[in-house]
């Protein structure tokens, strides 16, 4: 086998650059949050919520897509989407705490 042979043009990336976009996106998630916490009125949490959600979701589709990796894009999607609505879930339910209590 040559070296053409051992190579067929797919790009393999790492598990750390794969995973890598999964972390980037609830990096986002978060600091997205912290800013809708700072910035927004208590009565607009939940629509800036529901923005971000819908943001952060469409950025995770989109850089589970360059990753251009087939090979368990699902289960990278799925972990990306899973950990958005956990981490907004949980800032939401502060915030909504928070805008009660006011």
């Amino acid at each position: 086998m040559g070296p053409a042979a051992a190579f067929d043009g797919d790009v393999v990336l790492s598990k750390r650059a794969r995973y890598g976009s999964i972390g980037a996106v609830w990096a986002l998630a978060l600091v997205s949050s912290v800013l809708i916490a700072i910035i927004s009125p208590p009565d607009r949490y939940a629509s800036w919520l529901s923005l971000a959600l819908a943001g952060c979701v469409l950025l995770g589709l989109v850089a589970q897509l360059a990753t251009q990796q087939k090979d368990g894009f699902v289960n990278r999607l799925a972990a990306t989407v899973t950990g958005l609505f956990v981490i907004l879930g949980v800032v939401g339910a502060i915030l909504g705490i928070v805008a009660a209590a006011q």
